[in-house]
């Protein structure tokens, strides 16, 4: 997380690695992320993944230390979080971007950008996911942006 380190937000917090696959879309053989000590073995994640799949904001991880960093080992228990991924249309206009993203920010999504135009969406256990998908679907429709679904930590539920 760009900055963390200065306003205080990592205080408390140690960084996390996961092991990626590198020859994925993204070319990371890893990704940190920061977490919270619960138990000696297990943590909780306090930013969303850009490149992780499986896993989300506020899930309680487990972690073993290998060669001097903690390194995810499974997951504890889901938050009820859910992540999604957002890749800005290439000259996207900020403008458009904007007015797509409003809807999805007043449900209460929130994003962490990263390089190249990614965008970490975290979608909070109290929103409906449908609303949430939806409004992303209609962002890529509008060739806004592109998006990916990280993990899905929300109940599914059958929409009548």
């Amino acid at each position: 997380m760009p900055g963390e380190e200065q306003d205080g937000r990592s205080e408390g917090l140690v960084k996390l690695t996961f092991p990626l696959d590198a020859s994925a879309w993204h070319g990371s053989a890893t990704e940190i992320l920061w977490a919270e000590k619960v138990t000696d073995s297990q943590y909780r994640l306090r930013n969303t993944p850009f490149y992780a799949y499986g896993v989300s904001a506020e899930d309680v991880v487990f972690a073993r230390e290998q060669d001097g960093r903690l390194v995810f080992a499974g997951v504890a228990r889901h938050g009820g979080h859910s992540t999604y991924r957002i890749i800005k249309a290439k000259g996207s206009d900020p403008v458009r971007f904007q007015e797509r993203w409003a809807p999805l920010q007043k449900l209460g999504c929130s994003y962490e950008e990263g390089p190249g135009g990614l965008l970490a969406v975290d979608v909070p256990p109290e929103l409906t996911i449908h609303a949430a998908y939806s409004l992303l679907e209609q962002g890529e429709e509008a060739r806004v942006w592109s998006f990916e679904e990280g993990h899905c930590g929300h109940p599914l539920q059958v929409q009548r």
